[in-house]
């Protein structure tokens, strides 16, 4: 069986002689609907779907549930071998396809026969000193300043900065606090003096925006779990709000049916997702 994949494909159970195989939910559905109720990153979940989409148009477009083990081996080897990706890269497809066969397909891959594994070379982490950081913060300015000291002086990843939202912020108590970072986990770290006064600067100016937003109908952003089940208005409040939000209002499949029925499916989301 061989199916469209721009029509994000057809149910994950082979069709029988006769039937509709679009007629039950479409994989990449099944599979978003799956990540989500782990409760993935957006991120983790734009990951996965793309693996799933590359490994199916490696073998042609077949459905994934005519392909097996063997399949799956001969993709990650090809990674490997001709796309020449690194050990991370291909551990990251292996989980992907892992997770759709686990969790959607409902069925164990078995032993990998054949499969070539990705060198992981040796490096040593290169670490600035302190005059290299002043230098390369002293060739940044605006929005890019700020983003730059929180990473260096936070000790925060890019994802987890550009993710911010205005209440993990806190003024007074000189300390940021991080949402669901890596591994799902919270915590606290340092708020630098001196980025203190232009993020502030920065804050009025989002804030502006925001309020323009909402005047027109807009000023929703996507949040976390079930917040925009339990608190309506949550989307549209100030404290949820991103610390660095996109230029541009974005479509997001990610407002509930609460949203739905209150505002245009479009929102603000952060920079790094839109």
């Amino acid at each position: 069986m061989r199916f469209a994949v721009a029509s994000l494909m057809a149910d994950d159970q082979p069709a029988q002689p006769g039937t509709d195989s679009s007629s039950g939910p479409k994989l990449f559905d099944r599979v978003r609907a799956a990540i989500r109720l782990r409760h993935y990153s957006r991120r983790t979940e734009e990951s996965y779907v793309a693996w799933i989409r590359r490994f199916i148009l490696f073998h042609g477009k077949q459905h994934p549930s005519e392909l097996g083990g063997k399949e799956v081996a001969a993709f990650l080897s090809h990674l490997a071998l001709r796309q020449h990706v690194g050990a991370s890269t291909q551990n990251q497809a292996l989980s992907a396809l892992v997770f759709l066969h686990r969790h959607v397909l409902r069925r164990d891959l078995g032993v990998l026969e054949g499969l070539v594994w990705a060198k992981r070379p040796s490096r040593l982490p290169v670490v600035l000193t302190r005059d290299e950081v002043a230098a390369l913060l002293g060739q940044l300015s605006g929005v890019m300043w700020v983003i730059a000291t929180l990473l260096y002086g936070s000790g925060l990843r890019l994802s987890e900065c550009l993710d911010l939202r205005v209440k993990d912020i806190d003024v007074e108590g000189n300390q940021v606090v991080l949402r669901g970072g890596k591994g799902g986990k919270d915590r606290v770290t340092p708020l630098p003096a001196v980025v203190k006064a232009p993020l502030a600067r920065h804050l009025e100016r989002v804030r502006a925006q925001h309020g323009r937003d909402v005047a027109q109908g807009f000023g929703r952003v996507v949040l976390p779990d079930a917040i925009a089940a339990r608190y309506p208005n949550a989307a549209t409040s100030w404290s949820w709000q991103f610390v660095f939000p996109a230029a541009r209002i974005c479509w997001d499949q990610r407002l509930t049916a609460v949203a739905v029925q209150t505002a245009p499916l479009r929102t603000r989301r952060a920079v790094s997702a839109c």
